[in-house]
């Protein structure tokens, strides 16, 4: 119950919005500079992920540093031809945890609260800055018909 209210209180007090691969968001940052009159150089946001609410398997056309503010420890999942990896964001370092992951523009991944009941803040950073129009989130299907071998975590992380 007390994570119920903490969530609920980081929603409303930051003004986070659904996102549409799961979670909730907010833009905190958006450089004037762009590099065509378009896309930003960088882009910032806040990231709110609870255990019932994960980040699905999606891809982007820019770098992407992950940052670990509060809550339970969150899973991010990388897919591809070399296999599936796994890095796990925390404060706890003598776990193997890691406040920061850079995820590497063009790699699919999604992620996951590891904690029944639990939720992750976090910072993402985007450069080049985010586009919608670069945003690319992938169906169940799609996933297991490339990547067969794992079937588990794509489930998990996608929609039908």
């Amino acid at each position: 119950m007390k994570h119920n209210q903490r969530i609920q209180e980081l929603i409303q007090s930051l003004g986070l919005l659904a996102h549409p691969e799961g979670g909730y968001y907010k833009e905190t940052y958006r450089s004037v500079e762009t590099l065509d009159g378009e896309q930003a150089l960088m882009t910032s946001i806040l990231f709110l992920l609870t255990s019932e609410n994960a980040s699905n398997f999606h891809r982007i056309q820019s770098d992407e540093n992950w940052y670990f503010h509060e809550g339970s420890p969150l899973i991010v999942h990388v897919i591809g031809e070399s296999g599936h990896e796994q890095k796990q964001l925390g404060l706890d370092l003598s776990a193997g945890q890691s406040p920061y992951h850079l995820v590497k523009k063009q790699d699919i991944f999604g992620s996951e609260v590891q904690e029944e009941g639990g939720y992750s803040l976090v910072s993402c950073a985007v450069a080049p800055g985010f586009m919608f129009r670069d945003f690319e989130l992938f169906l169940r299907q799609e996933l297991l018909d490339k990547y067969p071998q794992h079937e588990e975590i794509i489930c998990r992380l996608t929609e039908e």
